[in-house]
């Protein structure tokens, strides 16, 4: 498993009965978490008393309670600010798990020592995007959501980027990679975190179990030929590693050789040193 552990702004104090104890720099949230299906004892006080707890619903989705957590808040991970807030279905705006990868995709483009060009589509909050970008890279940044990309600006300007060579587009993933293909455009590394389910901005719909491994193969049309990586995450169940190692093998390895590998990622759990799964990854190297 590849463990996000470097963190020294985020925590996961403690795991049970369907929940997850986190330390978000001086606040404590507790969320619901689908992989922790076992009960311990909560011996840390703090799960009585957090600043925020997301509140599941037996008829879906749920809803936050609060008390003295401010509407935003900053912590940082290495050189890089994130801003927070608890939005939506339980979220802050952050996966911290994936640091793991940033740090995966920022010793690769240091290593390079040349010019790279990095594509980070469903780009979020823009994790992946600001780590390619301190570690030296030129980013295209999509996503289908405005919100999210004001977002990641935001985060840039927080992490000291707002002139980094960074181009921040709202668009729908699929049709913005198809106009790159026709364009001619490559890039030398590509990231993606497809959701499992999504509306592009013009209502078009994606469904990962119909529609990755055709993405993939067209996706795959931008890397150069002389390029150094290639990152897929997945938070769906069912795409497990070994289906993320074939995808990239199937696709790739004929066209460029290189690595294949893939992983859980994962967070370590403080009170037990248990690590807490959080989904997979499959990357593709040179």
């Amino acid at each position: 498993m590849w463990i996000a552990d470097q963190w020294k702004d985020y925590e996961v104090i403690d795991t049970s009965e369907g929940e997850k104890l986190e330390r978000w720099g001086d606040y404590i949230l507790v969320r619901p978490d689908p992989q922790v299906i076992w009960g311990t004892p909560k011996a840390d006080k703090r799960w009585e008393r957090p600043n925020g707890h997301y509140h599941r619903s037996s008829r879906g989705g749920g809803e936050w309670e609060f008390w003295n957590l401010p509407q935003e808040w900053r912590i940082r991970y290495r050189e890089l600010t994130f801003h927070l807030k608890p939005f939506s279905f339980k979220h802050t705006g952050l996966f911290p798990e994936q640091a793991v990868n940033w740090d995966w995709v920022s010793s690769i483009i240091k290593e390079a020592r040349r010019p790279v060009k990095v594509l980070n589509l469903f780009a979020y909050t823009g994790g992946a995007t600001l780590a390619a970008a301190q570690a030296g890279a030129s980013v295209t940044h999509v996503d289908a959501s405005r919100g999210m990309v004001t977002w990641a600006k935001e985060n840039a300007l927080a992490s000291g980027l707002e002139q980094a060579p960074i181009r921040w587009l709202v668009d729908d993933c699929v049709k913005f990679v198809e106009r790159e293909i026709r364009r001619g455009n490559t890039y030398d590394g590509i990231i993606m975190d497809p959701p499992s389910y999504g509306r592009g901005p013009k209502g078009e719909i994606w469904k990962i179990e119909d529609s990755l491994f055709s993405f993939l193969e067209l996706t795959s049309k931008l890397l150069a030929r002389d390029a150094l990586f290639f990152l897929i995450n997945s938070y769906t169940t069912g795409l497990q590693p070994a289906v993320l190692t074939y995808m990239l093998h199937t696709v790739l390895s004929p066209r460029f050789g290189g690595h294949v590998t893939a992983s859980e990622i994962g967070l370590p759990v403080s009170q037990n040193g248990l690590i807490l799964p959080c989904g997979a990854s499959g990357r593709w190297t040179r």
